[in-house]
């Protein structure tokens, strides 16, 4: 078989979707049927093959994103099952960075729920084509004509229904191909293994029919052949059917949707098969846009074994046999595990040892990686999430991930000086590991605090170094992460002039500060177009700058949400240097937040809940009370989903307090959505909390 013909027939997918809509499961199916196990683990059993960790076993839920391999009709395809909790949302964010495709899984039931949106506008981001596979079509309440509603809807997404259920709840069959226009049934004593083809009962024959046409009329401008064909009254052609498809995923512009009961082994094999027919190859997604670290000018690399070998890491883990793993996805040419690799952020040469192909957890010793391949390496040292690894002599950096800000932390120390060192040490590996844990030093009162993106996270986190690490720890109370920004547009001039080191330092810069969006940081530019004025000093006043940034003169917390314009500056030939530009940007950036009206900006969470009728006012009473405000009431079967944000300081103990208040029947998921500047009693009643007033 030839190489081009290989790269053909890899598939690099993700399984992603909201909590509990059954990823991991469908995932289990994807392995039993191909082959790779022989026996189905059920998550609430908690020995699902790709929930290998303890906390993910004892909680029934998906915590990291696990890689393994299958291959199914001479295909091979490589699948990352990613978390639905929004906690870990970040496992999905770098999973879908180095993928080139997706199965969307949705609950029949609920439909497109809040982290079906997130992940779905993630894969948005990194432009991941996509299939849609509506699960659970046995639960009482499945609905796949509103499933797919929903999906227009909410994810402005074209969705197209390559199939259709046979039958629904407890009456749920099997599966109508609208391509092959067969039915699927699945003989129940093999598990699901034996598959049943069968013609399509005349009795629904006309609204299979129906739906096959309006397949055919979302998907013929794909397809010229196919165009002619209906345009002609020519029965389509399966063969052609499948390539119009195959082009308006591969273009993003559709989504196919298939049905199933992962859970009672029903639609599992032609959804691999549609996997395999529709999904991108690294082939299809083309080449990879690149920068020359050396030039600074854009580059590229293609999925062809001959180009100058490249990679990026998009994942660190640690194994207790054999160390630190570094995930990598190759985008051009072949290496062996002798090879040594340049990474272009540390300018060093870094030297693998050894390569593995992964399942789960387990490892399969490989001695070369090529283009297409999803692989863990041994013997990385400084090497982190996000670096490219390359050829030295053909440079590449590709685009770095970008995670989201922690917005909870706790108080972390040891319970005895014999574990400070392995805590620290500890807490290394978590963060090399997990790019949303962040470990600081709280300036005021020198406690270590681990920040984390939300309850659940910071648990998980806690429980790993008490487990894994073996280090006993003590925990303060959650502390959210609030952020300090400017209310009002401000003008500061400052200028330097005084001997610093036994050596006179002079700069003189005017800045203009004013407010832009939180969620957009610190924004520095330059009005500086004096040819004369060195490029070094105006890097000096934005650093100097972004350091005065990590502590606000109201509150400390860190600065957001501010855009700083250089307007001038003057330098002189004898006594400017890059250190006096520094010191001027940080007095003259905090002088002027002192007069831009400083104020305290705080996390609000997006909060969706779902609960019976008969206890909407207390739900919506408590609500209130925690400074929430309802968005919208939709209906939903039989209950009704409010959609509602709060900050999340007043959101500490929901799930115990919604418990109590519905009797248990009430079910919510929380996602953190946007800074917002706090009232004032809001931000004194912070500050006096903090000790600043």
């Amino acid at each position: 078989m030839s190489d081009i013909l290989e790269l053909k027939l890899i598939r690099n997918i993700g399984i992603m979707a909201h909590i509990d809509a059954g990823k991991t499961t469908t995932t289990e199916r994807i392995l039993f049927y191909s082959g790779i196990v022989h026996r189905m683990g059920e998550v609430h059993n908690g020995n699902a093959v790709m929930d290998w960790m303890v906390q993910e076993r004892e909680r029934g839920i998906t915590i990291t994103s696990a890689a393994t391999t299958c291959n199914w009709m001479g295909y091979r395809i490589n699948v990352i099952d990613t978390p639905g909790h929004v906690d870990f949302t970040m496992e999905v964010e770098r999973s879908l960075r180095v993928l080139d495709g997706a199965v969307a899984v949705f609950d029949s039931v609920g439909g497109v729920e809040p982290q079906s949106e997130t992940v779905w506008r993630q894969a948005d981001k990194y432009n991941v084509p996509r299939i849609a596979f509506v699960n659970k079509m046995d639960r009482v309440g499945a609905d796949f004509e509103n499933c797919i509603e929903m999906m227009r809807k909410k994810l402005s997404a074209v969705p197209v229904a390559i199939q259709l259920p046979l039958g629904k709840e407890g009456e749920f069959e099997g599966v109508i191909d609208l391509v092959k226009m067969k039915v699927y049934r699945y003989d129940e004593e093999t598990l699901g293994a034996k598959v049943i083809e069968e013609d399509i009962p005349a009795s629904i024959l006309d609204e299979v029919q129906e739906g096959r046409e309006e397949m055919l009329e979302s998907v013929v401008d794909f397809n010229d052949e196919l165009m002619q064909q209906i345009l002609e009254g020519i029965s389509p052609d399966e063969k052609i059917i499948k390539e119009a498809i195959r082009g308006g995923v591969i273009g993003n512009k559709i989504c196919p949707v298939l049905c199933g009961s992962a859970f009672k082994n029903k639609g599992i094999q032609q959804l691999i098969g549609a996997i395999c027919d529709y999904l991108p190859s690294p082939e299809d997604r083309g080449a990879v846009k690149g920068a020359d670290p050396v030039k600074n000018v854009a580059i590229e690399r293609f999925p062809d074994q001959n180009d100058p070998f490249s990679a990026l890491v998009f994942k660190i883990a640690t194994d207790s046999h054999v160390g630190k793993l570094s995930y990598v996805r190759v985008y051009s040419g072949k290496a062996g595990f002798k090879d040594s690799f340049f990474n272009p952020r540390t300018k060093a040469r870094e030297k693998v040892t050894r390569i593995f192909r992964m399942h789960s957890n387990k490892r399969h010793a490989e001695q070369i990686m090529r283009v297409g391949d999803i692989v863990a390496l041994v013997g990385l040292k400084d090497t982190t999430t996000g670096d490219t690894l390359c050829d030295q002599d053909f440079q590449i950096v590709y685009e770095k991930m970008t995670f989201p800000e922690p917005v909870l932390s706790r108080s972390i120390e040891p319970k005895s000086t014999v574990d400070e060192e392995k805590l620290v040490t500890a807490l290394e590996r978590l963060s090399d590991e997990d790019p949303t844990c962040r470990i600081s030093i709280d300036a005021e009162t020198g406690q270590r605090l681990i920040a984390g993106m939300g309850e659940l996270h910071l648990e998980i986190l806690v429980d790993r170094l008490i487990r894994e690490f073996n280090i006993g720890v003590y925990v303060g109370n959650q502390q959210v992460s609030y952020r300090e920004t400017i209310t009002v547009p401000v003008f500061e001039e400052y200028e330097l002039s005084q001997p610093i080191g036994g050596k006179n330092q002079y700069a003189k810069i005017g800045i203009k500060l004013e407010q832009i969006e939180t969620s957009r940081g610190i924004v520095f530019e330059s009005g500086i177009d004096d040819p004369n004025f060195q490029p070094e000093f105006v890097l000096a006043v934005k650093k100097g700058i972004e350091e005065a940034s990590s502590g606000g003169i109201l509150s400390g917390y860190p600065l957001s949400g501010v855009r700083v314009f250089l307007k001038h500056a003057r330098f002189d030939a004898e006594d400017s240097t890059e250190m006096a530009f520094k010191i001027a940007g940080t007095m003259a950036f905090k002088s002027a937040c002192s007069k831009a009206n400083p104020s305290i900006l705080e996390p609000v969470m997006k909060i969706e809940i779902v609960v019976p009728v008969d206890f909407m006012g207390p739900v919506i009473n408590d609500l209130n009370s925690r400074r929430g405000k309802v968005l919208g009431i939709n209906p939903r079967k039989d209950a009704q989903v409010i959609d509602a944000e709060a900050p999340l300081s007043e959101m500490f103990g929901y799930a115990t307090a919604l418990r109590s208040i519905t009797q248990g029947r009430a079910v919510y998921t929380m996602q953190f959505d946007r800074y917002e500047v706090t009232s004032k009693a809001i931000e004194d009643e912070i500050l006096r909390r903090i000790g600043r007033r």
